[in-house]
């Protein structure tokens, strides 16, 4: 089968941005056909220790790959970045990668959306400024000098003159509203669940031939007990309701939940460990739920470690994967 694209997840919660580029040019060199870069303020939890401003680290990785396609993983342009902000900074972006760049877009995080203030609203509120926020990219990214007068954002005679071929846009959505919104209004879909009915959903709502990204989670170590220890410790954020993902506020209200979480429910959703045939049986999994667009994010600090392990024992062996 062809179509189906593996890429790579840059988890700016871990890494400092230097980093991040060296592992998007890891990422192109080891086969990975795209990557999602994440857009925080705040990590998930202190001790992730990490969360540079994602637009300056997307101009280190457009100097650094050629072929990578790369896209945020998500921004949210609705409370702490202003949409016409967004639509500025995703348009340079698209000149410095012509072809390459997408953006992702959602609803965000009470995390880090609070820092200027602003009222949090609730989630039907948020997905209708979504709305809105996507019309007034577009409405910018089409060249002309634009003013808006809508619900929830105001743009006076703006015009963006560094705007060539306008990106696509890849919303985020987990339920069935956001998802029909997705279909409606965005060139993609990312989940966070890897559910064939969200790929329904979908596609029932306008969304068939669209591309549809989903994250799987690994920790690559030799040892497999280590990597289970390390997982619990750096990344029980999988192991939350993604209701309660949007509405805490600081990283150390994460922390009081990360300390509920068992070793066993932190991995439960997680490859861990050396043998290459979990990976793959992961990835094809995800595949076979009707996303095609698989993006691999590897938790922990041993970031070469896994490009080798992909490179020599994974990528090799998914014969399903597109690498054009």
């Amino acid at each position: 089968m062809t179509g189906r694209r593996l890429g790579y997840h840059l988890s700016s919660e871990e890494h400092p941005a230097a980093d991040l580029i060296g592992y998007a040019r890891r990422a192109e060199e080891a086969r990975f056909t795209f990557a999602l870069v994440s857009d925080h303020f705040h990590p998930w939890l202190r001790r992730q220790g990490h969360s540079p401003f994602v637009w300056s680290v997307l101009g280190g990785i457009a100097q650094v790959t050629t072929t990578l396609r790369v896209g945020t993983g998500v921004t949210s342009p609705i409370i702490r970045m202003h949409p016409a902000i967004v639509a500025h900074a995703a348009a340079t972006t698209a000149t410095l990668m012509p072809g390459r760049f997408f953006l992702g877009v959602g609803s965000g995080e009470l995390l880090n959306e609070h820092i200027l203030g602003d009222e949090w609203p609730r989630a039907g509120i948020r997905r209708e400024m979504l709305s809105e926020a996507i019309d007034v990219i577009r409405d910018l990214w089409a060249g002309e000098t634009t003013s808006h007068r809508g619900r929830h954002y105001r743009v006076e005679g703006a015009k963006i003159f560094d705007v060539d071929e306008p990106p696509p846009i890849v919303m985020a959505a987990g339920g069935k509203k956001s998802t029909q919104l997705a279909a409606e209004k965005a060139d993609g879909l990312i989940s966070v669940v890897a559910k064939r009915s969200i790929v329904e959903d979908f596609e029932a709502a306008g969304g068939a031939g669209k591309p549809r990204y989903m994250k799987v989670a690994v920790c690559y170590d030799e040892d497999e007990q280590e990597a289970r220890r390390l997982v619990h410790k750096q990344w029980p954020i999988d192991a939350m309701p993604p209701r309660l993902l949007t509405e805490q506020r600081l990283p150390q209200d994460f922390e009081a939940i990360a300390s509920l979480v068992t070793e066993q429910q932190a991995v439960d959703a997680v490859v861990c460990g050396p043998d290459p045939y979990k990976h793959i049986a992961k990835i094809e999994e995800v595949f076979d739920e009707g996303f095609d667009h698989v993006y691999v994010h590897q938790i922990g600090p041993n970031q070469e470690g896994f490009f080798r392990f992909y490179e020599e024992k994974v990528i090799p062996q998914l014969s399903s994967i597109d690498f054009y």
